[in-house]
């Protein structure tokens, strides 16, 4: 990088840059007279021509040096990313020509530095990408054409960050075919290397290079132009920078996916330093269709290696357990991945200690998504030998009283119920209700330990079927626990009612309850999360006229979307100051919907899925489940 910053000065502004729309069409429309023009070539209506003169403008490319050769890249990367299954242009040798710019960029850097050529690579590289996401005949035309080399030779940081993000990617799309992985793997321990270390600190490198440099003529000039396509506003590049610097890590996990999934270098991705890392990385709410950390660490509990590893570090084990009880797009993730330690006898052991006291909370849970019985699935896995091991010694007694809770509620419990009459079930109920109403009155009174008593004795008689009934009552129990400052039992009650709401996670209250519950534990990224879906339950609730927001949630998602900025860390490890302003209440709505809605530009994550690729071993699922719009402004 401090060649690029010495020779800033040389990189004048593309002026067909500047008249860059979003879709990537340029302005170079004029009159030529050149017969090679590769723009004229395009418009050659006779096919035979049309294809010889473009096999001709590759071969030629990278070995002149015409100050035009930006503009055709340009083109070719407009046409890769809306026509990437067109097999023209890969059939007449782009993928050869595309390997030898970049080549030509990493080894000749005076050359990279005159003119717009600086540019090159980074377009380059996601010709090759874009061609190469969807079929993987032309993904095998790329590896022919000895594009892993010089894309490994971006990876390793030889330019920028910027180019690193479009290499990762197109590497990524390569090892994702069985047919093109075995290619991959020639250079897979430095891969493997490579791609955990752009995880673990890119976040940093862009803040460092880019949005932690407030002053705009300091930074990079072809960044900002390949960033916001010439509209050069400070605070639209810090937002596009933190999509790409979330698109890079994203990507790199992505790749790592494709070797863990295939059961390769699970030593090197198992490094305990390395998982702690991955905990902590969130798709959030930047790449809303990656599951960032949490999806490569699934993969890693399919393998035994992995859940060994994992089952040792207890930082995953809690990052898992808050993410299962959250409502999180990726909640289902966390308990899969806890539901195959449980299962292992190797690492159950390990897991049960912290897990229990999680997995309790969610044992009424009937469906999640397109899962269903999973409180059934949960259950069995933390009775799996209860009966036979009751006394047994390794646990403690924490553990053995939730397990008995689960025993009792679950099964003996539901033993007794199955007896009851109707007239009985209905008896109970309105027994439930005046017991209901005393606690109820306790709590205007201001006695809320009798309160909370109050709604413990009405669970303790309410019928198991009786699921309205109950969910009121844990999250008035949890309301309980707010104001006598027990957080984590509010979490737990709240958790609870919310698994008895139908369907799951939607009980505003409750949702309510448990982030003022995490934001009180110092847990962000799971109070935004509740504060944002019940910000969305009072919008879809409301009148057909403007929505009145309430002021308490919206500063909640101010407060939790600032400790969960994507640079957060980055920000505090580079001791600089804050950079941007804070958000303003007026414009809350637009930047929530911003970073949780679609977001213009290139979408490189959401380009295709982890599953559907040939040969792809155990499959990522990517296909997010899309909740309702988050804010929105009645008309």
């Amino acid at each position: 990088m401090d060649f690029l910053n010495k020779k800033e000065k040389t990189f004048p502004t593309i002026t067909a840059f500047t008249t860059m729309t979003n879709s990537g069409t340029t302005n170079v429309e004029k009159s030529c007279s050149d017969p090679s023009c590769f723009f004229c070539t395009l418009k050659e209506p006779e096919s035979a021509v049309r294809r010889a003169g473009i096999a001709s403008c590759f071969k030629k490319m990278p070995f002149r040096d015409n100050q035009d050769d930006v503009l055709v890249l340009s083109r070719l990367w407009n046409i890769a990313m809306t026509q990437p299954n067109d097999p023209e242009l890969p059939s007449l040798g782009i993928f050869d020509c595309m390997a030898r710019m970049i080549q030509k960029s990493i080894k000749d850097r005076r050359w990279l530095l005159r003119d717009q050529n600086i540019y090159t690579p980074y377009y380059a590289a996601h010709v090759i990408g874009s061609y190469t996401m969807n079929k993987f005949e032309f993904a095998e035309k790329a590896v022919e054409s000895g594009v892993i080399a010089p894309l490994l030779g971006l990876l390793r940081g030889n330019i920028s960050w910027i180019e690193q993000r479009a290499a990762v990617r197109a590497l990524g799309h390569l090892a994702s075919y069985e047919r093109t992985f075995k290619a991959v793997t020639l250079h897979e321990k430095e891969l493997v290397e490579l791609a955990m270390k752009i995880a673990s600190t890119c976040l940093e490198t862009v803040y460092r290079e880019f949005v932690g440099v407030k002053d705009a003529n300091k930074r990079l000039k072809y960044h900002r132009n390949l960033l916001t396509k010439g509209v050069e506003e400070l605070e639209t590049e810090n937002r596009k920078a933190e999509e790409w610097a979330s698109q890079l890590q994203c990507w790199s996990l992505y790749l790592l996916n494709c070797f863990a999934s295939k059961g390769r270098s699970l030593s090197l991705i198992c490094r305990r330093e390395f998982l702690r890392d991955l905990a902590e990385m969130w798709g959030g709410l930047v790449n809303h269709a990656s599951p960032a950390g949490v999806g490569l660490i699934r993969i890693l509990c399919y393998s035994k290696i992995g859940r060994k590893s994992i089952a040792e570090c207890k930082e995953v084990i809690k990052n898992l357990c808050n993410l299962s009880r959250s409502s999180d797009d990726w909640q289902y993730m966390g308990i899969d991945c806890l539901l195959l330690l449980l299962k292992d006898q190797d690492t159950r052991y390990n897991v049960i200690e912290i897990a229990t006291s999680f997995l309790v909370d969610l044992v009424d849970l009937r469906s999640l998504g397109e899962r269903s019985n999973v409180g059934e699935k949960i259950t069995k896995a933390l009775l799996l030998d209860y009966e036979q091991n009751k006394l047994k010694l390794t646990m403690s007694n924490k553990v053995h009283k939730f397990l008995e809770e689960i025993w009792d509620l679950k099964v003996e419990k539901r033993k007794k119920e199955k007896l009851l009459s109707d007239e009985k079930v209905e008896e109970r109920r309105v027994l439930v209700g005046l017991i209901k109403q005393e606690a109820n009155h306790m709590f205007l009174l201001g006695d809320i330990e009798e309160s909370l008593s109050k709604y413990t004795e009405a669970l303790q008689i309410c019928p198991l079927r009786l699921r309205k009934e109950r969910m009121i009552i844990y999250s008035n129990r949890a309301q309980c626990q707010l104001l006598l400052r027990n957080p984590e039992a509010a979490i737990s009650d709240s958790t609870r009612a919310l698994c008895l709401s139908n369907p799951a996670n939607i009980h505003s209250k409750s949702l309510w309850r448990r982030s003022q519950a995490y934001d009180m534990k110092g847990l962000a990224k799971e109070s935004l999360m509740d504060s944002i879906i019940f910000l969305n339950s009072c919008v879809n609730s409301g009148p057909t006229k403007r929505v009145k927001i309430p002021y308490y949630a919206a500063y909640m998602i101010s407060k939790q979307m600032d400790a969960t900025w994507l640079f957060a860390s980055a920000k505090s490890n580079v001791s600089s100051k804050q950079v941007g302003q804070e958000l303003e209440y007026d414009e809350l709505l637009n930047i929530v919907m911003d970073r949780r809605g679609s977001v213009s530009g290139l979408h490189t994550i959401t380009e295709e899925p982890f599953v559907g690729k040939e040969g792809s071993g155990r499959k990522l699922e990517t296909a997010r489940r899309r909740k309702a719009p988050i804010l929105a402004r009645s008309m």
